[in-house]
Order: C-alpha cells, then structure tokens, then sequence
C-alpha cells in the first residue's frame, strides 16, 4: 500500500482545503497506478508542524519575510558565480567565501 506524507506549517491550510490536498493526492497515486481499485489502499497523512520546529539556511522561519530574505540570499549567490561550474569542486573555486550571517550577525 502506498503511503504519502505531507508535513505542512500549522495553520496554512484549512481542514478542508487539506482533505481536498488528500484527495488530490490519491487521484495522483490512483493514475499512476492505472486502476481505480488502487484508490482504496492510497494512505495520505498531513502532518502539521509548529512554526518553531522549521528553519531555512540555519534561520528560524519567521513566515513569508524569512522565506524572502533566504530566497534573496540564495538569489545574490547564485548571481555572484562565474562560469557554469559542475562539480563540488568547481563550485567550492568560484563561490564566495563564507562569512558572518548577513541576517543574524552571527559569525
């Protein structure tokens, strides 16, 4: 029987936008599978996690400014590579060094 796990932040999404996301999920599995009989043994379960426990890039996830300031960060690295590097190595060679966290001051 196939399982799905879906871990969500609390309080995102209502409970019955979170059925409609189980049910979903199941047509997906369901098509894949090819027959409508796998639908009875699809297993979806949501689990929602308090805002506390999520983190991006070390930082404690503060909802969408958090997200933006990581997708910045993100975005300034990428755009501050030379080249098209492919490997570890390649990459280690040309990204910027790291420093102080440029959101917490930490070093």
């Amino acid at each position: 029987m196939p399982f799905v796990n879906v871990k969500l932040v609390e309080g995102v999404f209502t409970e019955e936008q979170k059925h409609a996301l189980a049910a979903d999920l199941t047509d997906v599995m369901v098509k894949h599978e090819g027959s409508e009989a796998f639908r009875d043994v699809v297993w979806v379960l949501i689990e929602e996690l308090h805002p506390d426990g999520w983190h991006i890039g070390g930082e404690p996830f503060r909802g969408p400014k958090s997200l933006m300031q990581a997708l910045a960060h993100a975005k300034a690295t990428y755009e501050s590579i030379e080249g098209n590097p492919t490997t570890r190595q390649e990459f280690a060679a040309v990204a910027p060094p790291a420093g102080p966290s440029t959101r917490t001051g930490r070093a």
